[in-house]
């Protein structure tokens, strides 16, 4: 090879090399100040809370965000199982992403239809609290990102704890205590497996499917997610070893 054959490969391989480096920090670096979300109280509304809102005065309602923040130890097990095996059941056993679930999403597509979801809990709450509802690559590497460093700043039960009390399960229903209060009148503490379940069948489309709307497609959820209940007896006990920990 010529020398000046050889200056256009170096520099296409420098180019490349400043673009992965590139790549390297912006991933690695922390999108988001974590250290407020850390314990308590979240500082702010989020992200899907002022989204709500915005849309609410678009429309000229005067309607209010439904919200009341208890820590993970005040919503019962019932309700905590019911989200991990509706959303993420192995929440625990994996990372910020859930490989081998997003492999199976793209075995599993059809042609022409939409990729099926595959987001973990630590994905979801990442953009509820921070990011745009919209469908692109671009969010969802943002998404990533700030999973990546949820995962390491603020750990696996505090992102429980973050996402029961953020999660929308219905219009302007947001966390666990509100959605328990609005729904059955009772605080989360005391929600029963039915109860759960009805929850939890909310959270992928709560403005449509609720324990208001008895939607088809809820009601179908509902008791998808009842079933997986009773075969996670090993989901159920590691939540039972993690509020026992939070006692002693």
């Amino acid at each position: 090879m010529t020398r000046s054959m050889r200056r256009p490969l170096v520099l296409g391989l420098a180019i490349l090399a400043v673009a992965a480096a590139a790549c390297a920090v912006w991933l690695l670096s922390p999108a988001e100040d974590l250290s407020a979300w850390r314990k308590g109280t979240p500082p702010h509304r989020w992200a899907t809370w002022q989204r709500q809102e915005e849309r609410w005065r678009e429309e000229g309602s005067h309607r209010k965000v439904e919200h009341s923040y208890v820590p993970l130890a005040a919503i019962s097990i019932e309700l905590q199982l019911a989200v991990l095996v509706g959303e993420d059941i192995d929440f625990f056993g994996h990372g910020p992403l859930d490989v081998d679930a997003i492999i199976e999403a793209v075995e599993s597509r059809k042609p022409g239809s939409r990729l099926r979801g595959a987001s973990t809990i630590t994905q979801q709450l990442a953009k509820t609290l921070f990011l745009s509802g919209e469908r692109t690559f671009w969010r969802k590497l943002r998404e990533a990102r700030l999973a990546w460093w949820m995962e390491r700043r603020l750990g696996k039960r505090r992102i429980l704890e973050l996402y029961l009390n953020a999660v929308e399960f219905g219009p302007g229903l947001f966390g666990a205590e509100a959605a328990s209060e609005h729904y059955f009148g009772i605080p989360a503490t005391d929600l029963d497996a039915d109860q759960g379940a009805a929850l939890a069948a909310a959270i992928p489309s709560p403005g449509r499917d609720n324990p208001t709307t008895a939607s088809r497609r809820w009601q179908f959820r509902r008791s998808t997610i009842l079933r997986r209940m009773g075969n996670a007896n090993w989901l159920r006990g590691r939540l039972e070893a993690l509020s026992d920990s939070e006692k002693h």
